[in-house]
């Protein structure tokens, strides 16, 4: 192994001392070049750009998988230059299951039947959130990345340079300015008088060596003035590239919106699908209230699929008359409070009177308990024969 000993020596003497001229900086006890406004705000814009994107870029990750430990896996398959094996959704999951289940249960029973119905639309939503991932990641996740490990990354490198060689040009003032003061000092010193010759002698000799050392301070000083403005003109030109940067994420951001507006106008239409067919497949179907959400085991919290109509609801009770002909009697399965006036309350296991008139919603009946009568929900109750 090579190993350069007076290198790394000097290397290590060059890190001390900036340690110690930094500290010293903070401490007041040196001066420091500030540098302009317009950098400074340029600095500033950039560290403000890189905290908020990592920031999104984070959030976007946790949005688009939830999965930490799948985070976790897809970063080590991409660190280790490998391709990431294909992954089912969980609705691909799901719809699987579903129908698997179907095939237990018989898919012509309506329960099989309806799994069958339910899991190809899960399988369905699943594929369209795989599209949606892979184009997200594409298209958003990808150009964030790229930005926080590739420009981001030769800006910071940059700025660490002219950070060094800021501190090499303030080491250079300072060393100017001593060889300045001990210059003037030594010409100040020397005695003209003859009975000291070698006083004379002595003090010019050092007179010329800080003049010399003066020249040396200056030549150094110019050569680090040079090295700082090259790098801060770099650093600058990188620093206005954010703008750039901007523009760029603002077109990955549309492109992002515009995918997650086609992957929810997709789930809403598989939904609206998978709901139509349910309703034309299961005529029992109950829905969830919308005044809330009951217990399973409270039937009350239910209403029929369809609800009544409006010409339904403007059919005058107390004018129907039941049919000479098709009455029939019907256990109450649940107990059913009224919604209106024209509807009637039930009791749980009770025998009602039922009928239906013409032009009557077919999910609703009329009841009858002695001397009340009013509209009941079929699925409220079991048709006797």
């Amino acid at each position: 192994m090579d190993f350069n000993v007076r290198k790394l020596a000097t290397d290590a003497g060059i890190f001390f001392s900036r340690a110690v001229q930094f500290t010293e900086e903070k401490l007041g006890q040196a001066e420091k070049t500030e540098l302009d406004t317009h950098f400074e705000s340029l600095l500033s814009r950039a560290d403000c750009t890189k905290n908020w994107t990592e920031k999104i870029y984070r959030q976007t990750e946790v949005l688009l998988q939830p999965n930490p430990g799948a985070r976790i896996e897809e970063f080590l398959y991409e660190k280790l230059d490998r391709k990431i094996p294909p992954r089912a959704t969980n609705g691909e999951i799901l719809g699987q299951f579903m129908l698997e289940a179907a095939k237990e249960f018989g898919p012509g029973t309506p329960y099989g039947s309806t799994l069958i119905k339910v899991g190809d639309c899960q399988r369905r939503l699943g594929g369209a959130q795989r599209d949606f991932l892979q184009t997200s990641s594409i298209s958003f996740l990808t150009p964030l990345r790229n930005f926080l490990e590739g420009d981001w990354r030769t800006i910071s490198k940059e700025r660490r340079l002219l950070e060094n060689r800021r501190l090499d040009l303030d080491a250079c003032k300072a060393r100017l300015k001593k060889a300045k003061a001990s210059e003037s000092k030594a010409a100040a010193a020397p005695d003209f008088q003859e009975t000291r010759p070698r006083n004379y002698v002595l003090s010019a000799s050092a007179s010329a060596l800080w003049n010399e050392e003066l020249d040396k301070a200056g030549h150094e000083l110019r050569v680090a003035q040079t090295e700082f403005d090259r790098q801060a003109e770099v650093t600058r030109l990188l620093l206005e590239g954010i703008n750039s940067t901007h523009v760029n994420h603002l077109r990955c951001l549309c492109e992002f919106v515009e995918a997650q507006t086609v992957y929810y106008n997709q789930c809403h239409k598989y939904m609206q699908d998978l709901q139509r067919e349910l309703g034309r497949g299961c005529p029992d179907s109950l829905e969830v209230n919308s005044h809330g959400v009951g217990s399973p085991t409270d039937p009350s919290a239910v209403l029929p699929l369809n609800s009544p109509s409006p010409d339904t609801d403007a059919l005058q009770i107390e004018e129907v008359q039941p049919p000479a002909s098709g009455t029939r009697k019907a256990k109450v399965l649940y107990a059913y409070d009224a919604g209106d006036s024209s509807e009637l309350s039930l009791m749980a296991d009770e025998l009602i009177t039922v009928y239906t008139v013409p032009g009557m919603d077919s999910d609703w009946l009329i009841g009858e308990r002695g001397n009340q009568k009013g509209k009941v929900p079929v699925t409220y109750l079991e048709l006797l024969s």
